[in-house]
Formats: structure tokens, sequence, C-alpha cells
């Protein structure tokens, strides 16, 4: 299986539309990998909280998702197209991830559980996701979470439970807690013997540097792609899903929980 992260960079003098069709022509070049990811809210900023309610789009109709569509179905790829600000029919703002299926068909949501901000920004401004979330690819079960649910096992362990295989965790994670990013992906490989994919943004979201730093881990925590900084590029690694199956059993650590 080959795995592609797209660690695209967020300029806000950036018109939103322009960043679209780049990140559209990123998916684009990546035709021939199996699975390829965005960051968290690439669109607007993780940090910009003040352009929440305007960049706030629907998840099937919305600008991002008819872009992102037609990128994944033109590359033939299953494609995490990182999160949006979406506005659900009720007008209530949820941080939502998009996966879309080689066909180009919205395959999963996954609405973020756990916001950012302790009583500011994000947790003030988006309601909460309150199940999580798996998509079954022809290889494996991917599970999903967004950024600062990665401090948060417990969701993880639920999604081993469900049958996932691998980890996606798109991300707008700041540079000040830039080596939290990679202890917390690490462990979270080796906790549930899974692969990881942590994809970060690069630049700069209001004020606040970004960590980059995107990843591509296995079932043993070891890194087989990084990205050594918060530029805008591409990481791609090969890797076996049997992986999985095989560390689980000859280190077969699930089989002792107590808990």
């Amino acid at each position: 299986m080959r795995a592609s992260l797209i660690q695209i960079g967020v300029d806000p003098d950036e018109p939103v539309n322009s960043r679209r069709d780049r990140a559209a022509s990123f998916v684009r070049d990546q035709s021939g990998a199996d699975l390829v990811v965005l960051p968290e809210l690439w669109t607007v900023g993780a940090f910009a909280f003040d352009r929440f309610e305007a960049e706030a789009e629907p998840v099937r109709t919305g600008p991002t998702a008819e872009v992102m569509a037609q990128a994944a179905g033109d590359a033939r790829v299953w494609l995490h197209a990182g999160s949006i600000v979406e506005r659900a029919p009720d007008g209530a703002l949820y941080n939502t991830s998009l996966v879309f299926s080689p066909d180009g068909e919205l395959a999963r949501t996954y609405r973020k559980i756990h916001r950012f901000g302790f009583d500011r920004g994000e947790v003030t401004l988006m309601s909460a996701g309150d199940e999580p979330v798996t998509v079954s690819l022809p290889a494996l079960t991917v599970g999903l979470a967004t950024c600062y649910d990665l401090r948060f096992p417990e969701l993880f362990r639920a999604l081993t439970d469900a049958g996932s295989q691998l980890l996606v965790i798109p991300a707008g994670w700041p540079d000040q807690r830039a080596a939290h990013w990679t202890l917390l992906a690490r462990a979270r490989a080796v906790e549930n013997q899974c692969y990881v994919l942590a994809c970060g943004t690069a630049g700069t979201h209001a004020g606040v540097p970004q960590a980059g730093r995107s990843a591509i881990i296995d079932p043993w925590g070891e890194m087989l792609a990084e990205a050594p900084d918060a530029t805008e590029q591409v990481i791609t690694a090969e890797f076996d899903p049997a992986q999985v199956a095989k560390v689980r059993e000859d280190f077969p650590a699930l089989k002792d929980r107590v808990l």
C-alpha cells in the first residue's frame, strides 16, 4: 500500500479558492497512491477562529467537497481531504473530515470529538462530534481522528476495537508543541499496534506557526517517512497492511488488556 501526506501551506493572503485548486493539483499528482491525506482546516487555518463562520460550508455540496471529489476521481485514489468548517442543516458548526473514494464519492465524514481551546476559540465556536468513525478500504480498516483528539488515547482504543489497522490524523498542530505531536503519534501507533498517518500543515495560522512534521509510522512506532520541518511538501511511503496482523500475533499485547 502506498500513502501520501500533503503538508500544504496556509497563507492568509492566498484566496481560499486558489488554495483549493492547489490542493487538488497536489492530489492529482499522487495518482498511483492508494491513500492521500490533507491536513486539518487547510482551507481556513486551524487558528483563524474569526473566519470560521464565513468559511463554513456543507459537507456534500460545498466548494471543498466538490473540488476534492473531482480530484479523488481524477487521481483514482482514496482521499482523506482533511477537515473543513462544516455548517450543519441546523446551522451548527463542526470540524468535519471528509473521505472520498476513488470514484469521487463521499464515503465517510467524521466530526471532531475533542475540540481545542480551553473555553476559547474552537471549543466555543464549534459543536462536538459524538462517535468514533472508521472507513473500510480494500486493504484495511481506517480509523479517523483530528488534531487535539491525539491527546485522548481512549478514542484510539475505541477505533482499534472497531477494527482499525491504520489511524489517520489530520492536524493544524502548533510548532510550540511539535515534540508532543511526534511523541503522541508514535505512542498511538505502538499502543494500538497499527499504522499512523499524521498530516500537519505548513505556514502560520492567524499568527500561530505550525509544526508541520507530517509522519507515516508503522505498528512498532518506527518512522517510515517524516517531514523534517513545516515547509510545504509531500511525504510518501509504501507499507504492507498485513504487517499489522503479524505484529499483533508476534507481540500480542492487546490480548492482555484488562480494562
